[in-house]
């Protein structure tokens, strides 16, 4: 049944649908007690659809517990995500209980145990795209433990929802200005892309976009290669400036991963015959140093913040508590992603 379109909803409305009597929707909508959790959730569902224009109460009364599982937080992006989880969990509902795991590495196993572990009611996590995972999340749903994927998504798995960006258009809007900006060389200029490993699917995907954008932009440039490093920085150094040396005509690097120190390492080198045009992800303080001082071209931030909001609003409104208001099923995030460049730096470098 959809909205009512013309009139006031009244509480009969709301009987009706609910198919309870009036009293009882009274003692729901003013928290009066005497109803069972599961007569409160169908009244309160009711009201929500038919559109009862009032502030209504949550549905549940009890705590809800929601994990938080987060790897290798040395990288800046994880870090200000952690940093934003600790400030939500003091500003969203007291009944909204949560915690946060931070774990050493990033496998699939140890992601896996981390998402298993204890009685929750809810699991955010940043994790690989990998069976190992999706049969995880297969798992928790048979808990009635809904997962909500974080930064990078597991798609097709089973997951409530996916909080992030659109790494697609990242990786396609990347290979935009590189194909605008890069000095033309002849025959052809190449690009070196420098990823964690495509076992995430961001990065799959800001790839994916890459490759179909500069292919689509005709003839100038050309991938040369894909260099997996790891998100390590000494790692990707050596590695690109193995590939450097192999492609002495590389005007541009696009670094999909969080290396980006690596990247700036590799071109001060002075391998190549002129220093490469640079984008890469994610303002932090040192890409922003960077980008003023001329190192780094373009940086493409993905609102680790928003993100982390978005994810907790999912959890609120799966649980039916009021305040979610960005966050309704089919749960489509919309977080976006932004550019920065010398001319439109903050003040002052992100903490």
């Amino acid at each position: 049944m959809v909205k009512k379109t013309s009139g006031r909803v009244t509480l009969q409305d709301v009987a009706t649908k609910a198919g309870v009597g009036t009293a009882t929707v009274d003692r729901v909508i003013n928290e009066r007690g005497n109803v069972s959790d599961e007569v409160r959730r169908q009244v309160i569902d009711a009201a929500r659809e038919l559109g009862l224009r009032r502030i209504l109460p949550s549905a549940y009364r009890r705590t809800v517990r929601v994990n938080v599982i987060l790897s290798r937080v040395d990288r800046p992006l994880l870090k200000r995500m952690a940093t934003e989880v600790g400030r939500l969990g003091q500003r969203f509902d007291k009944a909204i209980a949560i915690h946060r795991t931070l774990l050493a590495d990033e496998e699939p196993n140890s992601v896996a145990m981390a998402m298993l572990k204890g009685s929750y009611d809810a699991v955010i996590v940043c994790a690989p795209d990998h069976p190992v995972i999706r049969d995880t999340i297969v798992a928790l749903q048979r808990r009635e433990c809904p997962v909500v994927t974080l930064i990078s998504d597991v798609s097709g798995s089973t997951r409530l929802a996916y909080a992030g960006t659109d790494h697609v258009k990242a990786g396609r809007s990347a290979a935009y200005f590189m194909g605008r900006m890069a000095p033309r060389v002849e025959p052809t200029g190449k690009v070196i892309v420098l990823c964690h490993d495509e076992g995430f699917q961001a990065h799959a995907e800001r790839i994916r976009g890459f490759s179909d954008q500069l292919a689509a932009d005709g003839p100038g440039l050309a991938l040369a290669e894909i260099v997996r490093g790891g998100d390590d920085s000494l790692l990707s150094e050596a590695k690109l400036k193995d590939a450097f040396r192999r492609h002495p005509e590389t005007v541009g690097v696009y670094n999909a991963g969080g290396a980006n120190r690596g990247v700036i390492a590799a071109m001060g080198a002075n391998i190549l015959p002129r220093r490469p045009l640079f984008i890469g992800h994610e303002l932090t303080g040192f890409t922003w140093r960077c980008l003023r001082d001329g190192l780094m071209t373009l940086t493409i931030d993905q609102s680790p913040e928003l993100q982390a909001q978005y994810a907790l609003e999912v959890v609120m409104h799966h649980y039916g508590f009021e305040g979610a208001v960005h966050a309704n099923p089919p749960y489509v995030s919309d977080v976006p992603i932004v550019l920065y460049g010398p001319q439109n730096l903050p003040d002052a470098p992100p903490v």
